[in-house]
């Protein structure tokens, strides 16, 4: 399953997918702990997130994870499974 995290809203966000067309859920973490949790963050408020990437395997695990370029994530992951 593919999903995106951002910082914002659920009316930002809803309104961002909708703009780009989004065809998977993207999930807000306006209090930032899973984007501190999963390192995208050091958790100070206003700073921005880095774009990154996790797989997460069948058993709940975490399998890779790094920086991410959104326009290739999806091949590079594809490539890694």
């Amino acid at each position: 399953m593919i999903l995106g995290v951002s910082f914002d809203t659920p009316k930002e966000n809803a309104a961002f997918a909708e703009k780009f067309n989004f065809n998977f859920p993207l999930l807000c973490d306006v209090d930032r702990k899973m984007g501190v949790a999963y390192g995208a963050t050091d958790g100070k408020p206003g700073g921005y997130a880095s774009r990154i990437g996790v797989i997460i395997g069948p058993d709940g695990k975490i399998k890779d994870a790094g920086k991410a370029d959104a326009k290739t994530y999806p091949q590079d992951a594809l490539k890694k499974l």
